[in-house]
């Protein structure tokens, strides 16, 4: 599994760049998100725009980096999931877990400035 990442205003930006169709997350994945942590960043945008399938396995990853940083009295926000990816999500109904936006702009707004 590839992805890109940043950290832009204390917000880890994820982007995967292939389909989330793998059997577990990376170790170069779940080690950036526990270095992030470590330094204080609690916040996680995954751009999902470039996704067009996702299994269980990769619903799993979602839900890991969720978890990780809840823990830690973070949030997560998913941006720009394809029409697919968005009908998986109703489906799994984890479009009532994640927060979903369109842009990194409006996931850094929402993380910095939270409403729930």
């Amino acid at each position: 599994m590839k992805f890109l990442h940043q950290i832009k205003n204390n917000v880890l930006l994820l982007r995967f760049e292939e389909n989330l169709i793998v059997a577990t997350a990376p170790l170069e994945l779940i080690h950036l998100i526990d270095e992030c942590l470590q330094n204080q960043v609690v916040y996680c945008a995954v751009d999902l725009s470039s996704i067009r399938l996702m299994n269980s396995s990769g619903i799993g990853i979602l839900m890991r980096i969720l978890t990780k940083f809840r823990a830690k009295d973070g949030e997560v926000v998913l941006i720009n999931p394809s029409l697919d990816i968005s009908k998986l999500l109703i489906i799994t109904k984890l479009n009532a877990i994640f927060t979903i936006v369109k842009t990194e702009d409006e996931a850094i707004d929402i993380l910095k400035n939270p409403i729930y």
